[in-house]
């Protein structure tokens, strides 16, 4: 029994901190991150309530924390906490992850990393020299922008509802590629090789108003949601003749997979628990 709790307490705490958070996958995720590299990991989800982070996070690295993840609603306020940050953290406004080094809060935003990588690596895409359309230009938007223009796409185009805020978006990251904003109605006669969904426009089971041939012959979509079912814009795209519909479950594992490697320095193999996770949603 002792030696079950020596082991225990040589374990490094980490957390993921939101509101609310009991729907979080990131402890199971992590848990067989931990166990795939014998990593002494203990990994827990914490509800913050508003206007608590702060005192949150500090007593979470007082106590011996090694670092967090941070979802909604308080990605921008961990980009307000952090002493230092990666540049991609920088620029979308938001830090979803943070690694404890001696007193200081170090940012990072892996959610753009994770999603290339779920296109890269688990669905084999391209992205060079490809026209990619982004549809929302709210916090999921802003934070995969860096990563999708490092992989050097022919252009990559923001619409929204209001095209003012895409407009705004597109001219803030001008810099790092071909970037344009626009509202939908816009779109009239454009094609895109890979369509992602980054509004919640899913979690109401709604569509954005895309025109239906904004797909390319061999076009891709892909929505940041996911659940068992495909979601609206999925079953959408499906009905338009694409044949390549993905939903965000890889994406939610790179990201994490990249949370970890930041933390442990050892990058976990991703594929077994997007599987795992996929088999336990159609489950239940």
């Amino acid at each position: 029994m002792s030696d079950i709790f020596d082991f225990e307490s040589r374990n490094d705490d980490y957390a993921v901190m939101g509101n609310p958070i009991a729907h979080s996958k990131s402890p199971v995720i992590h848990s067989h991150f931990a166990a795939q590299t014998a990593e002494a990991v203990h990994y827990t989800a914490i509800q913050v309530d508003p206007g608590g982070f702060a005192q949150a996070v500090a007593h979470f690295q007082a106590t011996g924390g090694k670092g967090l993840n941070i979802t909604v609603p308080f990605k921008q306020e961990a980009w307000s906490l952090v002493d230092s940050m990666s540049l991609r953290a920088q620029r979308a406004g938001a830090v979803n992850t943070i690694k404890f080094d001696g007193n200081t809060l170090y940012g990072d935003n892996t959610d753009g990393i994770g999603l290339v990588n779920d296109l890269l690596n688990n669905n084999k895409l391209v992205l060079k020299n490809k026209n990619i359309l982004l549809m929302g230009a709210g916090g999921a938007s802003r934070g995969v922008i860096i990563p999708l223009l490092e992989q050097k796409p022919a252009m990559l185009k923001i619409v929204n509802r209001t095209a003012d805020k895409a407009l705004d978006l597109a001219h803030q990251f001008a810099d790092m590629g071909t970037v344009k904003g626009s509202g939908y109605e816009a779109l009239d006669g454009e094609q895109y090789d890979v369509v992602i969904n980054a509004t919640a426009a899913s979690l109401s089971g709604e569509v954005p108003p895309l025109p239906v041939n904004i797909f390319k012959s061999d076009g891709v979509a892909y929505d940041m949601m996911y659940s068992a079912e495909p979601t609206a814009f999925l079953k959408w795209s499906a009905l338009q003749g694409v044949k390549k519909n993905i939903d965000g479950l890889g994406m939610l594992v790179e990201q994490a997979a990249e949370s970890f490697y930041l933390w442990r320095g050892v990058r976990p193999e991703t594929l077994p628990v997007i599987e795992m996770l996929r088999q336990e949603i159609i489950k239940n």
